[in-house]
């Protein structure tokens, strides 16, 4: 699959604005439990994930197999939900309706294919995006 939108976003400011309207209405920033922060975050970055690859969120949330580019897109936003908002696998898998292996998969496969540059330059630009997104709510 090629991941062509993203390529339209000169800078991850260019786009932060947008995707920080999304991960904040996302939040509620009420307290609760870890799982429930977590999950408020995964359904955040999904929606951001969704923007950003021209993906229907509801495709991504589906249960069950899915073609190669939604699963290639679910993939992305749990290895940067794991690798940027610092939030454990199990707790991942929980809000993405998967297993905790699943998400390890997911995270091993990203690395992997990050060897490709331009496939990397595509994940630097979603990490970037989602850091400015969630700002001080990484790590619970």
């Amino acid at each position: 699959m090629r991941f062509t939108s993203i390529e339209k976003l000169d800078t991850p400011t260019a786009a932060t604005a947008a995707w920080r309207g999304v991960a904040d209405s996302a939040f509620t920033g009420r307290p609760g439990t870890r799982e429930e922060r977590a999950l408020e975050l995964c359904e955040a970055m999904i929606d951001i994930a969704a923007a950003l690859f021209n993906v229907a969120g509801k495709d991504i949330r589906q249960p069950g197999r899915s073609s190669l580019g939604v699963s290639r897109v679910r993939q992305v936003a749990m290895y940067v939900s794991h690798v940027v908002l610092k939030l454990n696998m199990s707790d991942i898998g929980r809000a993405f309706g998967r297993d905790r292996t699943t998400v390890v998969h997911a995270c091993h496969l990203i690395e992997d294919l990050r060897d490709d540059r331009d496939f990397d330059r595509i994940i630097t630009t979603t990490e970037k995006v989602a850091l400015a997104a969630f700002g001080s709510r990484i790590g619970l």
